[in-house]
């Protein structure tokens, strides 16, 4: 399986630089697994696609202001930092640019001195792992000197940071938001309730593999970066639940998809469990939880466009994007809305 088999056509003019005033504004294309067929939708209508009983399972993580510009000791050279995993006791584990600037024993200074990363090991791929000294919050530290790390397709500056926020982000932790669940307001979450739909959530927080391409030929020996995720015992008895009774468990984004994913994969069941996941899933896989996916669209030759060709089925896929692409709708983070039903 080669990763040039998901590369697609893309004007870039239809990567959306900026989101919409009104989050559920966007549209929906709705893409039927099994015969193929496309419907053209507004999000809101993403409710008729759920009955009383089904599940729908959001991903809480919260965006850290992760991205960090500061000055290299004795030599001045400015270094962006974007900080991906807490290893615990102050440890990060970041990427570096310009990396070969940062060896072991490097130290990086921000906001006159008020965070310090020393560089205590240096990884592949520039990313480097750093001791962080501070007086205070860490979180407090990063809302003043930190900003949003958007990625690098978008170049619009970003108005109100809170909108590459979902509205029910809660868990401190990624280096990216879940931006399927952007879409989503808290009047749609209730309506959705109101129907007798059941909304948990779970926690990824989003780490390097959003930002690292696959550069291997063949996409069997890409290996993705780890990322922790937790779930409560309420939200597994609840799944275990909708499963045994015959309803559906609808994923919003590939974050709460691989989490699921995972812990059935590990456990045969849902479980209160916490833990770290590498799961790189792509056609062949057998879905052991998922019945719908809600998800944007994502980048050519991602494993995110893998892992939606393993749910639907990569030509489902291929003509599904092909259409999206001549509809003219709004791709990546601040794009618009797929429905795998």
């Amino acid at each position: 399986m080669k990763t040039d088999d998901f590369d697609f056509f893309l004007l870039e003019e239809l990567i959306a630089q900026t989101p919409l005033k009104k989050r559920d504004a966007s549209r929906l294309l709705v893409l039927d697994k099994k015969t193929g067929s496309i419907q053209h939708k507004n999000f809101t209508d993403v409710i008729d696609y759920m009955e009383k009983g089904d599940t729908l399972v959001l991903n809480d993580t919260k965006v850290m202001p992760a991205r960090l510009y500061g000055i290299k000791e004795n030599t001045g050279a400015l270094i962006e930092v974007l900080l991906l995993k807490d290893e615990g006791d102050n440890i990060w584990e970041c990427l570096t640019r310009p990396a070969k600037r940062i060896k072991e024993g490097s130290v990086i200074s921000f906001g006159d001195g008020k965070l310090k990363a020393r560089c205590i090991e240096v990884l592949d791929e520039g990313i480097r792992k750093f001791s962080l000294e501070y007086n205070g919050i860490l979180y407090e530290i990063l809302d003043e000197l930190g900003e949003m790390p958007l990625p690098p397709y978008i170049h619009e500056k970003l108005e109100d940071k809170d909108r590459y926020q979902t509205v029910y982000a809660k868990n401190i932790g990624s280096a990216a938001a879940p931006t399927a669940g952007l879409h989503f307001t808290k009047e749609l979450l209730d309506e959705i309730k109101a129907k007798g739909v059941n909304i948990v959530y779970i926690t990824l927080h989003v780490g390097l593999g959003t930002f690292r391409p696959v550069n291997v030929e063949d996409v069997t020996v890409h290996k993705m970066h780890s990322e922790y995720y937790v779930m409560s015992e309420d939200v597994a008895s609840l799944l275990n639940e909708t499963k045994k009774n015959g309803h559906k468990i609808i994923a919003v984004g590939t974050t709460s998809t691989r989490t699921l994913e995972t812990v059935m994969s590990l456990y045969g069941t849902f479980k209160a469990c916490s833990g770290w996941t590498d799961i790189f899933i792509y056609p062949g896989y057998e879905f052991k939880v998922i019945d719908s996916l809600i998800t944007n669209f994502h980048l050519p030759k991602s494993t995110l466009v893998m892992l939606v060709s393993a749910l639907a089925g990569k030509d489902n896929i291929m003509r599904a994007y092909s259409e999206a692409v001549k509809e003219k709708y709004r791709f990546f983070s601040f794009g618009d809305s797929m429905l795998i039903k």
